[in-house]
Order: C-alpha cells, then structure tokens, then sequence
C-alpha cells in the first residue's frame, strides 16, 4: 500500500480534564516532577489513566529524526473515552493507528521510518499535546484481536546523550458508546516556503463527501510555523473553526463546543501561515527542520476513513 505519511503529526500527530465526557484540558493534565533518584520530569499519569501502549529510546548527542515503533495485539474490546501522551521533549511526534498490512508482525518495538503507519487514526500528539477527553457517550473503539502501531518520531537537538519513554494512557471501558468516533486530517502535502522572512500561507482542504459531527481539532505544523486557520465554507457562508497563532513546543487540541455539524459538499480549508529566514526553500517532511499543514479532526460518527482524505493526496505520498 502507500506509505502514506506520513504525518504527524502526526501526530501526528490531534490530540485534545478526564472522566468519561467533556473535551478539553484540565485539573488532571499530567503532573512533572523531580525526584530524588528518579529522572528529571519524571511523568506521572493522570488518576484513573493506564497505559496502552509504549516504546523506549535511547539517542545519541544530536542523533535527529530517529523513528521507534511498537506493536500491540489488544486482547478485549477496549472503547476509549480520554488520551494522554507520555511525551518527553525528544518526542517529535506520536502516531497511534490500527496496524495495515504494511504494519503487521510480531508484538515488540523494532526499529521502522515515518511511513510505517496503519490508515486508520485512533489518536496523534506533539510536543506540548493536551489530554483529549470525548464527549459523553463518545469513544474510539479498538476490537478484541486487533493489532495496534504506535509510530514515534524521536529528535534529540542536545548535546548529550537522552534515554526515555514515550507512551499512551487511556480512560477506557469494555462495552460499546453509543457513538464511535474516528480522527483523520485536513491540510496539504504541497509546500514550498519560500526563505524571504516574510508571511507566506499555504492552503489545503477538501469538499465533505458525507456529514459528520466535528468535537476537536488538533493544529500540526513545525518550526517556521506561526499561524494556523481553520474554515468551514457552505456555499456563501464562512464559519471559522480555529484562528490562533501556533507554536511548536504547545500543540494543543481544541474542542469545538458545541460540537460542528459538517454537511456533504461543505468545504474544509486549512491556512498555514510560515515566516522563513532559513536561508533557503523549505518543502513538505517529517523532520523539524522541513514542514507540514495538517489540522487533525476528531468527529463522529466513524467510517474508517482514510487518515488523509481531506487533504490534495487522499490516499498519502507513495513511499514517503
């Protein structure tokens, strides 16, 4: 299949403070800590959360752009209702998706690129990602037997050796919501940034085959990034989804509420907004040093889309 990016984004990865209902960041956000005998910002997850699933690391002094990937054979019916990121400051990004055929092999970490990702989203994160809690009656089901993939995207920028962990805690419970959800991305793959260190926007979206319900959108840019907007475009009527300026080390969700309601032949358009003094053009990449345009959506009800269908490649960039 294509090996779609692949992302971020991608957690890509987005996502976006606990109990079964109620989007949004809160009182439970994951403590840091310093302990004695213990390592500087140990992470503590938030009461009630456990882990789903994880992976270790161990970088060289300026060892950039390092991938980790982990699979999971989930035994029961898991619905999840709220995500946090265990992710240290050498977490690039998270993908966490249903394990493909490109995928699939033996539970256990092994070594893997950006394009090893299943196509069906369940969550992503960044640096600075806040816990994603559902709406009431909302979840993200994962069925008995099923393989998952977490995809990490390590970057060490110090000058000295970094070991860690980057993980997922869920909120979860074993009988179905009423509502299944999924996340897929809008945005762009076409980029070219010019270096003149002025505002530069690049656009993508797509027209909505199909009506949804949207409860959280995730911004997902890299370094030159400054700005982001998100539009929802019915005919003559503009509604925006999301204007804040952005900043790499914070990428938040956003829950939309009241939740949107998207109708079929809606417009999505996603503006991002670069100022580039690198010296020279700086294209579309999984590294920190290029870029990406995506907006993760969080919606309802789930059709096992693909991860990028609104984006101009909906089916991912063969071989990235």
């Amino acid at each position: 299949m294509m090996r779609a990016m692949r992302m971020a984004i991608v957690a890509v990865l987005f996502a976006i403070g606990c109990g079964g209902g109620g989007a949004g960041g809160g009182d439970d956000a994951p403590p840091m800590i310093d302990a004695p005998g213990s390592q500087p910002d140990a992470f503590v997850p938030p009461t009630g959360f456990t882990k789903l699933i994880g992976g270790t690391w161990s970088l060289g002094a300026g060892q950039l752009d390092t991938y980790r990937c982990v699979r999971l054979t989930v035994a029961n019916d898991t619905y999840i209702t709220n995500i946090v990121a265990q992710a240290p400051a050498q977490s690039h990004h998270t993908v966490l998706s249903i394990s493909s055929s490109q995928t699939a092999g033996p539970d256990g970490e092994y070594a893997c690129d950006v394009g090893e990702l299943g196509m069906q989203m369940l969550y992503a994160s960044g640096l600075g990602t806040s816990p994603l809690d559902f709406p009431t009656d909302v979840s993200v089901r994962i069925p008995a037997g099923t393989q998952i993939h977490l995809n990490l995207h390590l970057f060490n920028a110090t000058d000295d050796p970094q070991t860690g962990e980057s993980a997922i805690f869920i909120k979860s419970q074993p009988t179905p919501t009423p509502i299944l959800a999924e996340m897929v991305f809008a945005g762009t793959f076409n980029l070219s940034i010019p270096s003149n260190n002025q505002p530069h926007n690049e656009v993508g979206g797509c027209t909505v085959a199909a009506p949804y319900t949207l409860f959280a959108v995730w911004p997902h840019m890299h370094q030159l990034a400054t700005h982001q907007k998100v539009e929802l475009i019915r005919g003559t009527q503009t509604t925006v989804l999301h204007n804040l300026d952005f900043h790499f080390e914070e990428q938040t969700y956003y829950p939309k509420t009241p939740t949107v309601q998207v109708q079929a032949n809606d417009n999505i358009r996603v503006t991002c907004t670069y100022l580039n003094n690198s010296g020279g053009t700086v294209t579309f990449g999984d590294s920190s040093n290029q870029e990406m345009c995506f907006a993760g959506f969080y919606r309802y009800p789930a059709a096992s889309s693909g991860l990028f269908q609104c984006t101009d490649v909906p089916g991912g960039i063969p071989g990235f």
